[in-house]
């Protein structure tokens, strides 16, 4: 039995135990990550705004997407507001280029949804904070949480200052408006 080692041997053993510990932090680091870092980003100019939360965008190839904004519903059309707030985003956004970042896609609609950023400004958060979309609770599970606070938040200021939609005293969130088939 040996007791010592060579230094062929102690730069091997070296080189493994520095292999070990890259390793363990990576797999920290990887466990420390949130779940939605997965997000892919589409970019492209908005050429069309549908609605309130609802635009298309060109991108570079010549590809068109449909775009749902998340964490947001906004009137529909037919509701008090629905134009103003198709408008408010109009003027936020169109003919400008634009990043979503999308976490789905919905078959039904063929649309992806995503958080659309015009320099770096969550335009999402924008339309609440104008008083034109409601934070969508419904599907707030699909936000990272600083959205989440963010867009409550939000909403409630609006809500507190009686800005767009909240200057009437209980206006129609558009999920029960459509649960009335009152759509459009």
């Amino acid at each position: 039995m040996n007791l010592f080692y060579s230094a062929k041997q102690l730069a091997s053993d070296y080189k493994f135990f520095q292999l070990r510990q890259q390793l363990a932090i990576l797999f920290c680091l990887i466990l420390a990550m949130p779940l939605n870092v997965s997000a892919e980003i589409i970019s492209g100019r908005v050429i069309a705004v549908a609605s309130g939360d609802t635009i298309t965008i060109l991108n570079s190839n010549n590809i068109k997407y449909k775009i749902r904004l998340s964490g947001i519903d906004a009137p529909e059309k037919a509701q008090p507001y629905g134009i103003a707030s198709r408008k408010s985003l109009s003027d936020l956004v169109n003919g400008k280029e634009v990043d979503v970042a999308w976490i789905k896609l919905e078959k039904k609609h063929k649309r992806a949804v995503g958080k659309v950023l015009l320099n770096g400004v969550d335009i999402n958060l924008e339309q609440i904070k104008l008083g034109m979309a409601w934070f969508f609770l419904h599907y707030q599970n699909e936000q990272p949480s600083q959205d989440r606070i963010d867009y409550e938040n939000a909403q409630i200021s609006a809500e507190d200052k009686q800005i767009g939609l909240w200057v009437d005293k209980n206006p129609t969130p558009p999920w029960e408006f459509r649960k009335q088939g009152k759509i459009n």
